[in-house]
């Protein structure tokens, strides 16, 4: 029944059964099934089907007020269940990878662990891999509860809540044998004449307005656009054609044969926890000792 409410809640918002399953991962065909189902079960017409796409039916309208909060008391309520068969410990499933490293949570956590021993960290491992990370990331609260690395991705209030930790500020890497690689930082100045590679697949701001700056105060330098996200064969890539990577301080140790420099560039982003848009009661429990762990430390 979850599922089948959040698939209303997308078609309602997108007016569109193929919006919704891009934004779901899944098959058009799948949504209308789903809506099928779901008209069968209510007993009422929800949806109005026209070639110029979806509208709500009266029912529908005063049924959308109500899913959103339906979804959440069916996450509470499996909570309550798993209280009810006396489930000792709260498993809190913590995806990480290369890129997005669960240290920066793990840190936090262990500080506090002793206070909160319902809580158990499980760690699950995902890949970095441009082609399956937008599925991994539409799909946080399926496999793993909490992602924690930097939002490079414009689009992501549609698919999940961020908790911001912190930010990370841009860099370049370069080959180890390249002749900049004996410098202790560089200045963009640097670069004038060389293949600069910009990762910008999530459509981010922050690294829209470095390639504008670039373009716009330094044509010397020669851009190369990739339209997808960072992955290790990015990395890879720029190692191998002597390329230099716009990157994040935060990877440095990711490639061993690439040298992280820092740069004048004064340009940042920001970093912190990725978590379902509708979170069970336990995991948004946990995200707010979280929160309290962290501004406590600002303070």
């Amino acid at each position: 029944m979850n599922e089948q409410l959040n698939t209303f809640i997308q078609v309602a918002e997108s007016g569109s059964f193929s919006k919704a399953a891009e934004k779901l991962f899944v098959s058009p065909t799948a949504v209308m099934k789903q809506m099928n189902l779901l008209e069968k079960q209510v007993g009422v017409p929800l949806l109005i089907r026209t070639n110029h796409g979806i509208g709500l039916t009266e029912a529908g309208k005063s049924f959308q007020k109500d899913a959103a909060f339906m979804l959440q008391y069916f996450q509470e309520a499996l909570v309550l269940l798993r209280h009810a068969a006396k489930t000792d410990q709260l498993v809190i499933r913590v995806g990480t990878s290369i890129l997005n490293p669960c240290k920066v949570l793990l840190d936090l956590w262990n500080d506090i662990c002793g206070e909160y021993p319902q809580y158990k960290i499980n760690i699950i491992h995902f890949e970095d891999d441009a082609y399956t990370l937008p599925t991994t990331y539409r799909t946080i609260g399926k496999h793993f509860d909490i992602i924690a690395g930097p939002i490079l991705t414009e689009n992501w209030k549609d698919y999940f809540r961020v908790l911001e930790l912190g930010s990370y500020r841009f860099c370049f890497a370069v080959p180890r044998n390249h002749p900049l690689a004996s410098k202790k930082t560089l200045s963009v100045k640097d670069l004038h004449g060389e293949k600069l590679v910009v990762v910008n697949g999530g459509k981010s701001s922050a690294i829209n307005e470095i390639r504008d700056f670039l373009l716009r105060n330094h044509p010397e330098i020669k851009i190369k656009d990739i339209s997808r996200l960072y992955d290790l064969d990015v990395f890879n890539r720029c190692e191998e054609t002597g390329a230099v990577l716009l990157t994040l301080e935060a990877w440095a140790d990711v490639h061993p044969s690439l040298a992280t420099l820092p740069c004048d560039l004064d340009f940042t982003i920001p970093y912190g926890l990725m978590y379902p848009l509708y979170p069970s009661v336990e995991v948004q429990k946990f995200i707010e000792i979280v929160d309290s762990k962290y501004q406590a430390i600002c303070e």
